[in-house]
């Protein structure tokens, strides 16, 4: 089932105002650590798979990309991301990650943050990937950790009659599948995987695991943002780099 919640107008200006604010956990947590795990991307043709607004695209040409092709779901994320981050180098491609349907052997990385918790058919995708990766090319992607999926409430946290956070309330691991969960809006449709489905996938696929990250936040980051010490109780984001 594929959901495009970035084109409703509640959800869609909710996150452009999440992702404004300097402390957010994708620029002090996600990216950071996402970042490290690229190579040299002088001269290197990228697809970057739920690309957003095109921040990041803009940033792989700023590194020496030669070519970079953003693929995205939302109108509303690919119009801003054409009005604020057009570039020759950039290529904007408005359609589900589902649907990508590129020649073989065609890009040196394929990239993806925070967008392969919205798609049912892991393996399909993983496959699609392994053909239009080039020979000793390199997936990296960052998803919502299994832990953070796999919860007993919506927001995950037991808390006091104080609203503090007790402990995170980890539940159906083992059950994978569709989950919903109130973020701005409510009924947003993640699918939950377990880590070892995750990874046997990309093995099974023929890509050889490289490196796997459970990212927390710097202290300084932390001094800015008291709510990233409480992420240290539990990982939000699984990044996984795997070459073919």
């Amino acid at each position: 089932m594929q959901q495009n919640v970035y084109d409703n107008d509640v959800f869609y200006h909710s996150y452009i105002d999440l992702r404004e604010k300097s402390t957010n956990f994708n620029d002090v947590l996600e990216i950071p650590a996402f970042r490290t795990l690229l190579p040299d991307l002088q001269q290197t043709e990228i697809l970057d798979l739920g690309c957003g607004f095109g921040q990041s695209c803009s940033w792989y040409v700023s590194q020496g990309a030669a070519r970079v092709v953003g693929v995205d779901i939302s109108e509303k994320m690919i119009a801003r991301a054409k009005q604020l981050y057009h570039q020759d180098k950039i290529e904007y491609q408005l359609r589900p990650i589902e649907d990508i349907n590129f020649s073989a052997d065609q890009f040196d990385l394929v990239l993806s943050s925070l967008a392969f918790h919205y798609i049912a058919d892991f393996k399909s995708i993983v496959e699609k990937i392994y053909h239009c990766l080039k020979p000793k090319g390199f997936l990296i992607f960052s998803q919502e950790h299994p832990v953070a999926t796999a919860k007993a409430v919506s927001n995950g946290w037991a808390k006091n009659e104080h609203g503090e956070k007790l402990h995170w309330m980890l539940d159906n691991y083992q059950d994978e599948g569709l989950r919903k969960q109130d973020w701005f809006i409510e009924g947003v449709i993640k699918y939950h995987r377990t880590t070892a489905t995750i990874i046997n996938t990309l093995i099974e696929t023929g890509l050889h695991i490289v490196r796997v990250l459970e990212p927390t936040a710097t202290a300084e980051a932390e001094l800015r943002n008291e709510d990233l010490k409480q992420e240290r109780r539990r990982p939000p984001f699984l990044i996984i780099k795997a070459q073919k």
